[in-house]
């Protein structure tokens, strides 16, 4: 029976299905390892089930033991991982796509609908009992007829899209290459960052963090956007320059902003504190008892058909 490390505490369902599979060493205190001491927990081991917040650079995989053959990433983004470090030493790394996509997409249509209606302004007024109704009490934007742009009109984009244009928002959006048009739901397609900022009165970030991503809501790019417009992130915190948001919303260039993921989590830029016009969640795209074991059960199985198969499906390396 193969040897697996999984380094953070999973829903109890998925830890007994690693269990069925193989001989399991788990974390039960749920404690964030150190890499030098994910580096001593590999010992022996043959596989190990990573968390986003396991920083698995090249210095850290250099380090790991022959025996490690996998490493499977409990998440569908591996931005944790140095992919070329770990295929120089023939360790296959794995995601886990298309579970999440659907609880995902519910946060990001909650940003949207957070920054838009002023809704962390108005739930500390509710809480203070200090408010008092009039015609422009908290007054917000209302999504009918606003342009959405999509930044990554993948899975996750594709379902915010299907929703927002429930919601009569008008789809606009930003990929690599055009979809098929049973795909854009009617969408409008740019082939360039600027077209789709320019006409985005509300952003939606989608798209997945990689070198080429990295700050790509900065200075410069900020000032495509029409004035007044809202950001919203439940991909990843590395692709939005913090402090060149945080300048733009105290400036008045972009009214409000909606953040489920921010660089440097769980530790906030407290910029972002000072300005009211900022919803932020703690990460919660996946986090759904259905969604999470799933994920977990996924990244189980991506193991165990690699050691079955020599392969993985949802291999990324």
């Amino acid at each position: 029976m193969k040897k697996i490390l999984v380094t953070r505490k999973l829903i109890k369902d998925s830890e007994e299905k690693a269990l069925k599979l193989f001989d399991a060493k788990f974390n039960s205190n749920d404690e964030l390892y150190s890499q030098s001491k994910l580096i001593e927990l590999s010992e022996g081991q043959d596989a190990i089930l990573t968390s986003l917040t396991d920083k698995m650079d090249g210095d850290t995989i250099n380090k790991l033991p022959n025996t490690i053959k996998v490493i499977s990433n409990f998440a569908v983004g591996f931005g944790n991982i140095d992919l070329e470090a770990a295929k120089k030493r023939g360790i296959a790394v794995t995601n886990t796509p298309e579970v999440l996509s659907d609880a995902t997409a519910e946060i990001g249509i909650l940003l949207i609908l957070g920054a838009c209606r002023r809704v962390s302004e108005g739930i500390q007024s509710a809480k203070e009992s200090n408010w008092k109704w009039s015609a422009d009490y908290l007054i917000g934007k209302q999504l009918t007829g606003t342009r959405l742009g999509i930044l990554g009109m993948g899975r996750i984009g594709q379902k915010i899209a299907k929703i927002a244009k429930a919601l009569g928002m008008v789809v606009h959006y930003h990929n690599r290459s055009k979809l098929s048009e049973e795909k854009e739901q009617g969408a409008t397609y740019h082939d360039s960052l600027k077209g789709l900022f320019e006409v985005s009165d509300v952003l939606s970030i989608c798209c997945p963090a990689t070198k080429e991503t990295e700050n790509l809501i900065n200075k410069q790019t900020l000032e495509y956007f029409p004035t007044g417009a809202v950001i919203t992130n439940v991909a990843r915190g590395d692709i939005v320059d913090d402090e060149a948001l945080i300048d733009a919303l105290n400036r008045r260039k972009i009214y409000a902003a909606g953040l489920d993921v921010y660089k440097g989590e769980p530790n906030l830029n407290p910029g972002y504190l000072k300005i009211k016009s900022v919803f932020i969640l703690p990460h919660l795209g996946s986090a759904t008892k259905h969604t999470r074991i799933a994920m977990a059960n996924l990244a189980v199985d991506n193991i165990d058909e690699f050691f079955r198969t020599g392969n993985c499906t949802n291999k990324v390396n």
